[in-house]
Parts: C-alpha cells; sequence; structure tokens
C-alpha cells in the first residue's frame, strides 16, 4: 500500500529501478551462504524490492495505455510477466545444471540488476493519453 502511493508522489521510474535492484541484493543474499538466517535476511530483501517494483510496474503500464485499451494492456503485461517466471525457472535449471546452483542465482540477479539499468535509460514518463 505504501509503495503504491510513493510511486504516485516520487514517479514510478525511481521506485521500479530501485525495487530491481533491491531484490537483486536480496537474491544474492542465496550464493553468499548457505545460512538459514542470511537467507531469511535475504529473502526479507527481495520481498521489499518486490513490493517496490509491482505496485509501480502496473501502475506504470496503466500510465501508458489508452483507457479504452487499459484492461488489455494490464493482461498481456501480466502475460509477458508469467512467461517470465517460466523461462527464468527453465533458464535458471538450465545454468544450474550446467554450472551449479550459485551459479544460476548469481545469473537470477545480474539479471534482476540489468532490468533495472533498462528501466533507468528506457522508461519514459507518459505523454497525455486519451
Amino acid at each position: 500500500l505504501l509503495t503504491g502511493a510513493l510511486s504516485d508522489v516520487f514517479g514510478r521510474k525511481p521506485l521500479i529501478v530501485s525495487g530491481l535492484l533491491v531484490q537483486a541484493l536480496g537474491i544474492s543474499f542465496f550464493a553468499f551462504t548457505t545460512l538459514e538466517l542470511w537467507w531469511m535476511i535475504g529473502a526479507a530483501i527481495m520481498g521489499l524490492g518486490t513490493g517496490m517494483v509491482y505496485p509501480a510496474l502496473l501502475a506504470a503500464v496503466s500510465d501508458n495505455a489508452v483507457s479504452t485499451w487499459r484492461a488489455t494492456a494490464l493482461g498481456v503485461y501480466r502475460f509477458w510477466r508469467d512467461i517470465g517466471y517460466v523461462m527464468g525457472a527453465l533458464i535458471g535449471g538450465f545454468i544450474a545444471d550446467a554450472f551449479g546452483i550459485t551459479s544460476a542465482v548469481w545469473v537470477i540477479a545480474a539479471l534482476t540488476a540489468y532490468a533495472a539499468v533498462v528501466v533507468a535509460l528506457r522508461l519514459q514518463k507518459p505523454s497525455m493519453l486519451a
């Protein structure tokens, strides 16, 4: 609830970029150690980042969709997001089989950080849509 309101005040981009970086940090905790305490800390950090990203992403899609197509735009966004879950699991599994689970976790953290860079460079404020 808080991060959605913050994205209304500060904009979508800052919360998406910082949230993805926080997620990447949390994910990297899983590669650092096998200690359960650190995994719980990593999961909490990852959850914080996810809480920052998700409301802002949905709002950004809504902001950039023409009002008559907004529901469809959200459906399309969610479709591609969900395909990412499947592809992430498959690619992560292939990397883990080939190079080990720690390498797969590092790749996932790096891809999440890379997504933050892409958003920082590409996401623009929406134009006035009908």
